[in-house]
Protein backbone atom coordinates (compact mmCIF):
# COMPACT_ATOMS: atom_id res chain seq x y z
CA UNK A 1 0.00 0.00 0.00
CA UNK A 2 1.50 3.41 -0.95
CA UNK A 3 2.34 5.78 1.91
CA UNK A 4 0.19 8.90 2.14
CA UNK A 5 1.85 12.31 2.03
CA UNK A 6 1.09 15.13 4.50
CA UNK A 7 -1.20 16.73 1.93
CA UNK A 8 -3.36 13.59 1.77
CA UNK A 9 -3.85 13.13 5.52
CA UNK A 10 -6.78 14.45 7.54
CA UNK A 11 -6.36 16.87 10.45
CA UNK A 12 -6.36 14.18 13.14
CA UNK A 13 -3.68 12.17 11.35
CA UNK A 14 -1.57 15.26 10.70
CA UNK A 15 -1.82 16.24 14.34
CA UNK A 16 -0.61 12.76 15.35
CA UNK A 17 2.36 13.00 12.96
CA UNK A 18 3.45 16.44 14.18
CA UNK A 19 2.99 15.67 17.87
CA UNK A 20 5.01 12.46 17.52
CA UNK A 21 7.87 14.48 16.02
CA UNK A 22 7.62 16.96 18.86
CA UNK A 23 7.57 14.23 21.51
CA UNK A 24 10.72 12.67 20.04
CA UNK A 25 12.81 15.75 20.85
CA UNK A 26 15.22 15.17 23.75
CA UNK A 27 15.41 17.49 26.78
CA UNK A 28 18.70 19.28 25.99
CA UNK A 29 17.65 19.81 22.37
CA UNK A 30 14.39 21.35 23.58
CA UNK A 31 16.21 23.90 25.73
CA UNK A 32 18.49 24.96 22.89
CA UNK A 33 15.53 25.14 20.52
CA UNK A 34 13.49 27.31 22.91
CA UNK A 35 16.32 29.84 23.19
CA UNK A 36 16.75 29.94 19.41
CA UNK A 37 13.02 30.33 18.77
CA UNK A 38 12.84 33.19 21.28
CA UNK A 39 15.67 35.01 19.52
CA UNK A 40 13.99 34.57 16.12
CA UNK A 41 10.64 35.71 17.50
CA UNK A 42 12.14 38.91 18.90
CA UNK A 43 13.89 39.66 15.61
CA UNK A 44 10.58 39.32 13.76
CA UNK A 45 8.56 41.31 16.30
CA UNK A 46 10.99 44.23 16.37
CA UNK A 47 10.13 47.09 18.74
CA UNK A 48 7.71 45.85 21.41
CA UNK A 49 8.14 48.50 24.08
CA UNK A 50 4.73 49.44 25.43
CA UNK A 51 2.93 46.64 23.60
CA UNK A 52 0.89 43.87 25.23
CA UNK A 53 2.12 40.47 24.07
CA UNK A 54 0.13 37.36 24.95
CA UNK A 55 2.25 34.24 25.26
CA UNK A 56 1.17 30.81 26.47
CA UNK A 57 2.13 28.61 29.40
CA UNK A 58 3.36 25.43 27.68
CA UNK A 59 1.57 22.20 28.45
CA UNK A 60 2.43 18.68 27.38
CA UNK A 61 5.38 18.78 25.02
CA UNK A 62 4.93 22.38 23.82
CA UNK A 63 8.01 24.52 23.31
CA UNK A 64 9.09 26.46 26.42
CA UNK A 65 8.16 30.13 26.40
CA UNK A 66 10.29 31.25 29.39
CA UNK A 67 13.16 32.47 27.15
CA UNK A 68 10.70 34.52 25.10
CA UNK A 69 8.99 35.99 28.17
CA UNK A 70 12.37 37.06 29.53
CA UNK A 71 13.30 38.82 26.30
CA UNK A 72 9.90 40.47 25.96
CA UNK A 73 10.09 41.94 29.44
CA UNK A 74 13.67 43.12 28.89
CA UNK A 75 12.43 44.89 25.74
CA UNK A 76 9.66 46.69 27.66
CA UNK A 77 6.62 44.66 26.60
CA UNK A 78 3.77 43.82 28.96
CA UNK A 79 3.16 40.07 29.03
CA UNK A 80 -0.28 38.48 29.22
CA UNK A 81 -1.57 34.92 29.30
CA UNK A 82 -4.82 33.52 27.90
CA UNK A 83 -7.74 32.37 30.03
CA UNK A 84 -10.31 29.84 28.82
CA UNK A 85 -13.78 31.14 29.71
CA UNK A 86 -15.96 28.39 28.28
CA UNK A 87 -16.32 26.04 25.34
CA UNK A 88 -17.16 27.93 22.17
CA UNK A 89 -16.10 31.32 23.54
CA UNK A 90 -13.03 33.42 22.68
CA UNK A 91 -10.14 33.64 25.11
CA UNK A 92 -9.72 36.32 27.77
CA UNK A 93 -6.26 37.73 28.46
CA UNK A 94 -4.88 38.73 31.85
CA UNK A 95 -1.70 40.66 32.55
CA UNK A 96 1.13 38.56 33.98
CA UNK A 97 3.19 40.86 36.16
CA UNK A 98 6.88 39.98 36.74
CA UNK A 99 7.17 37.80 39.83
CA UNK A 100 3.45 36.97 39.96
CA UNK A 101 2.87 33.30 40.66
CA UNK A 102 0.68 31.51 38.14
CA UNK A 103 -2.32 29.54 39.36
CA UNK A 104 -4.13 26.58 37.77
CA UNK A 105 -7.06 27.52 35.54
CA UNK A 106 -9.56 25.41 33.66
CA UNK A 107 -8.47 24.57 30.14
CA UNK A 108 -10.22 22.64 27.38
CA UNK A 109 -11.51 19.28 28.54
CA UNK A 110 -9.90 18.27 31.83
CA UNK A 111 -6.63 20.11 31.19
CA UNK A 112 -5.40 22.59 33.78
CA UNK A 113 -3.47 25.57 32.40
CA UNK A 114 -1.27 27.95 34.43
CA UNK A 115 -2.69 31.48 34.40
CA UNK A 116 -2.35 34.81 36.23
CA UNK A 117 -4.46 35.14 39.39
CA UNK A 118 -8.09 36.17 38.94
CA UNK A 119 -7.42 39.70 40.17
CA UNK A 120 -4.91 40.40 37.39
CA UNK A 121 -6.15 43.06 34.94
CA UNK A 122 -7.81 41.91 31.72
CA UNK A 123 -6.04 43.32 28.65
CA UNK A 124 -6.39 43.39 24.87
CA UNK A 125 -3.14 42.11 23.32
CA UNK A 126 -1.32 43.70 20.39
CA UNK A 127 0.50 40.44 19.63
CA UNK A 128 -0.66 36.86 20.10
CA UNK A 129 2.04 34.21 20.41
CA UNK A 130 0.08 31.13 19.45
CA UNK A 131 0.68 27.49 20.41
CA UNK A 132 0.07 24.82 17.79
CA UNK A 133 0.33 21.16 16.96
CA UNK A 134 1.44 21.69 13.36
CA UNK A 135 1.84 24.39 10.73
CA UNK A 136 2.74 24.83 7.09
CA UNK A 137 4.61 27.41 5.01
CA UNK A 138 1.36 29.20 4.10
CA UNK A 139 0.67 30.14 7.72
CA UNK A 140 -2.00 27.53 8.27
CA UNK A 141 -2.10 26.31 11.83
CA UNK A 142 -3.33 23.03 13.22
CA UNK A 143 -4.35 23.41 16.84
CA UNK A 144 -5.80 20.88 19.24
CA UNK A 145 -9.35 20.92 17.92
CA UNK A 146 -11.16 23.28 20.30
CA UNK A 147 -10.98 26.39 18.08
CA UNK A 148 -10.16 28.88 20.86
CA UNK A 149 -7.47 30.75 18.97
CA UNK A 150 -9.43 30.86 15.71
CA UNK A 151 -12.42 32.46 17.44
CA UNK A 152 -10.19 34.84 19.38
CA UNK A 153 -8.14 35.95 16.38
CA UNK A 154 -11.28 36.51 14.33
CA UNK A 155 -12.73 38.75 17.05
CA UNK A 156 -9.51 40.69 17.66
CA UNK A 157 -8.78 41.22 13.96
CA UNK A 158 -12.19 42.82 13.52
CA UNK A 159 -11.44 45.28 16.30
CA UNK A 160 -7.79 46.25 15.75
CA UNK A 161 -4.52 45.50 14.02
CA UNK A 162 -2.98 42.48 15.70
CA UNK A 163 -0.05 40.22 14.90
CA UNK A 164 -0.41 36.46 15.31
CA UNK A 165 2.91 34.66 15.68
CA UNK A 166 2.91 30.87 15.80
CA UNK A 167 5.52 29.44 18.16
CA UNK A 168 6.76 25.88 17.83
CA UNK A 169 9.61 23.52 17.09
CA UNK A 170 10.70 23.37 13.45
CA UNK A 171 9.91 19.64 13.34
CA UNK A 172 6.22 20.51 13.63
CA UNK A 173 6.17 21.98 10.12
CA UNK A 174 4.26 19.86 7.61
CA UNK A 175 4.05 20.08 3.83
CA UNK A 176 0.41 21.16 4.01
CA UNK A 177 -2.23 21.73 6.66
CA UNK A 178 -5.85 21.75 5.45
CA UNK A 179 -7.56 25.10 5.98
CA UNK A 180 -11.29 25.60 6.49
CA UNK A 181 -13.18 28.91 6.17
CA UNK A 182 -13.16 29.52 9.94
CA UNK A 183 -9.40 28.87 10.31
CA UNK A 184 -7.35 32.00 10.99
CA UNK A 185 -3.93 32.14 9.36
CA UNK A 186 -0.81 33.14 11.25
CA UNK A 187 1.26 36.15 10.20
CA UNK A 188 4.45 34.18 10.79
CA UNK A 189 5.78 31.21 12.74
CA UNK A 190 8.87 31.43 14.97
CA UNK A 191 10.82 28.19 15.34
CA UNK A 192 14.28 27.11 16.38
CA UNK A 193 15.24 27.01 12.69
CA UNK A 194 14.11 30.58 11.98
CA UNK A 195 10.98 32.44 10.91
CA UNK A 196 8.45 31.05 8.46
CA UNK A 197 6.78 33.99 6.71
CA UNK A 198 3.81 33.00 4.57
CA UNK A 199 3.79 34.43 1.07
CA UNK A 200 0.80 36.49 0.03
CA UNK A 201 -1.73 34.64 -2.13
Amino acid sequence: MPQLTDAQLDKASLRTVALARRAALAGPAREVAAEAAALHAMQWLGEVKGEVVSVFAPIGGEIATDPLVRRLREAGAAVALPIVLDVGKPLLFRLWEPGAELVPSVGPGRISIPAPPEGAPAVSPDVLVVPLAAFDARGNRLGYGAGFYDRTLCLLRRAKRIEALGYAFAVQQLAAVPAEPHDERLDAIATDAGIVCPAED
